[in-house]
């Protein structure tokens, strides 16, 4: 894919801004055989002003769940600042709407970063709410192997 080099410029402006940039570790072969190689985990979408990428998405699919249908997790969606309020965040999350209902999903989960209010803002204007019934936890890979016992306790 020729957006390859363009799509991690993005991915590192969101890893900036997100404050992961320190820990990003995605590079030209491993974002093409992980999206766009026969085994891709996830679904990338990319949204283009002037024939220049600008923006993408990520989703993928979390198996079957309570209701034996996918549910269509939103990984990631960023626009560069400039090219945001111009509708190319709708027509993004309307590509992954369409892919999700497609794939059978029954629903489309995110997460929207503490204090970005502006991202609560837009998603909720589209018909997101925000969850409160479920609190967010995470594992990193030093607790992932200690609980694995891998790591000595």
């Amino acid at each position: 894919m020729t957006d390859i080099p363009a799509l991690l410029v993005l991915m590192r402006e969101l890893a900036a801004f997100e404050d992961y940039l320190t820990d990003f570790a995605v590079d030209a072969q491993a974002l093409c055989e992980r999206a766009f190689g026969p085994s891709a985990q996830c679904q990338v979408f990319v949204a283009e002003s002037a024939g220049v990428p600008c923006g993408y998405a990520v989703a993928l699919l979390i198996p079957f769940t309570y209701d034996l249908r996918p549910t269509c997790l939103l990984k990631e969606l960023y626009l560069q600042p400039e090219q945001r309020a111009q509708g190319l965040g709708r027509q993004l999350l309307a590509g992954v709407a369409s892919w999700a209902i497609d794939q059978g999903a029954g629903r489309m989960k995110w997460d929207v970063l503490v204090g970005n209010s502006r991202a609560e803002r837009f998603y909720q204007c589209l018909g997101g709410r925000p969850v409160s019934k479920w609190l967010a936890y995470e594992m990193a890979e030093p607790a992932l192997a200690q609980l694995a016992g891998q790591l000595p306790g």
